[in-house]
C-alpha cells in the first residue's frame, strides 16, 4: 500500500524524490552506486563530474530556460583564504556593500566564474540576500555565469570598429577557433566574445585580452595573437602590461595588485596628437600669477542662479495660491454672506 502524503511539505518532498530518481544525482550532490561502500565500488560518473561531484560549472539541463544559472562548486565551499580576502575587501569601505563588485571579481579569480558558492559567501559577508547579489552579478557583463578560458579575447564590434574591420576580425576568429560568441575552445585556452565600445576608437579596430588593449588589429594579426596566447608566448598589450591569465586579471580587479601597473605605455600616438601639435606650435596654458586674486568660483554664479530661480518660482507659487484662495474666499464668502443675511433677516 502506498503512503499518502499528509502535508504540502510531504507532497513537495515526494515530488523531489521522484524527480531525483528519474534524473539521477543533481548538481552538487555526490553520486554513488548501490554497491559503493564496503565493496569499494567507484562513483557514478556523469559529464562534468569529478571525484564524485559535478564540476563547479556544471549546468542542470532541466533548469527552466530564461532563469540565470550559476555553477555550483563542491559542498566544501570557497577556500578559507578566499573567504578571508572577501572580508578584507568588504572592510575597505565605510559601507561594506560597496565592496560587492571587487568581491565578485575575486570569486571569479578563484572559481573561474561567478558560482553559487561565491554568491552565497558574498551575501553572507555583506548581509545581503542571494537575490540581491545575483541581481548585480547578472547586470554587469564582466561577471560570467560559465567558466572562462585561460584568456578572454574580446573583439569590439561597435560602430567605428565594425566599419574599420571589427566584424571581419570576429568572423575570422570564429572560423579559426571553431567557436562562436561567448564560447571557449576545447583546450580551454581562449574564450571569444564580441564586445561593445571600449573607448578606444582612435585605435580601431581594437581587441582586448583580459581587458588589456590590443590596438589596430587585422584578421591576420588577430589570428596570430590567439596562436601566440595558445602557445604560451609572451604578449604585450599595446597600451598596458604584459598579458596575464584571465584569473590573474580578475584578482587585480579585485584590488590585489600584481605590480604590472607601470609596464608599457599608458597612451599611444593617436591619443597624443593634440600634445604633439601644441609642442610644435609652442602652445602653452596661460600662467597663473601667485599674487593674483583667485577667480570667483563658477559654482557661486550657478548657485546664485538656482537661488534666484527658486525665489521666482516660490513667488509665482505664492501668487497662484493667493489667487486660488481669493476665488475660494469669494465663493465661500457669498455663501456665508447669504447665511448671515438670512440670520439677520430672521432676527
Amino acid at each position: 500500500m502506498t503512503d499518502t502524503p499528509s502535508s504540502a511539505d510531504d507532497v513537495r518532498g515526494a515530488a523531489g524524490r521522484a524527480v531525483s530518481s528519474e534524473r539521477g544525482p543533481q548538481t552538487g550532490q555526490r553520486a554513488t552506486t548501490a554497491a559503493e561502500g564496503s565493496a569499494g565500488a567507484g562513483v557514478v560518473t556523469r559529464p562534468g563530474e569529478k571525484d564524485g561531484y559535478l564540476s563547479p560549472y556544471h549546468y542542470d539541463v532541466d533548469y527552466p530556460r530564461g532563469v540565470p544559472t550559476f555553477g555550483l562548486a563542491p559542498e566544501a565551499g570557497l577556500p578559507a583564504q578566499t573567504l578571508a580576502e572577501l572580508r578584507e575587501i568588504a572592510g575597505r569601505y565605510p559601507q561594506p556593500q560597496s565592496g560587492l563588485l571587487p568581491m565578485l571579481h575575486l570569486v571569479q579569480s578563484v572559481e573561474g566564474c561567478v558560482t553559487r558558492n561565491g554568491i552565497e559567501a558574498c551575501a553572507e559577508i555583506l548581509g545581503l540576500s542571494t537575490a540581491e547579489v545575483t541581481a548585480v552579478a547578472t547586470f554587469y557583463t564582466m561577471y560570467k555565469r560559465h567558466p572562462v578560458g585561460e584568456y578572454h579575447v574580446g573583439v569590439c564590434t561597435n560602430t567605428l570598429c565594425a566599419i574599420m574591420g571589427g566584424d571581419a576580425i570576429l568572423e575570422r576568429l570564429e572560423k579559426h577557433l571553431e567557436i562562436g560568441n561567448d564560447e571557449t575552445t576545447e583546450d580551454g585556452a581562449i574564450t571569444l566574445e564580441h564586445i561593445e565600445c571600449n573607448a578606444a576608437c582612435d585605435y580601431a579596430p581594437v581587441m582586448t585580452v583580459n581587458w588589456e588593449f590590443i590596438d589596430n588589429q587585422t584578421p591576420d594579426s588577430a589570428v596570430q595573437l590567439v596562436e601566440d596566447l595558445r602557445a604560451g608566448r609572451e604578449v604585450q598589450s599595446s597600451r598596458g602590461a604584459r598579458i596575464c591569465t584571465w584569473r590573474q586579471a580578475e584578482r587585480v580587479l579585485a584590488g590585489f595588485p600584481d605590480d604590472r601597473a607601470d609596464e608599457g605605455p599608458a597612451a599611444g600616438p593617436a591619443s597624443l596628437v593634440g600634445l604633439e601639435l601644441a609642442r610644435q606650435r609652442h602652445w602653452t596654458a596661460p600662467p597663473i600669477e601667485a599674487s593674483a586674486e583667485p577667480p570667483p568660483m563658477a559654482r557661486s554664479d550657478a548657485v546664485a542662479g538656482v537661488e534666484e530661480s527658486d525665489t521666482s518660482r516660490a513667488e509665482s507659487e505664492t501668487k497662484m495660491q493667493a489667487a486660488a484662495g481669493g476665488k475660494q474666499d469669494a465663493l465661500f464668502g457669498d455663501r456665508d454672506g447669504d447665511d448671515n443675511s438670512d440670520e439677520e433677516s430672521g432676527s
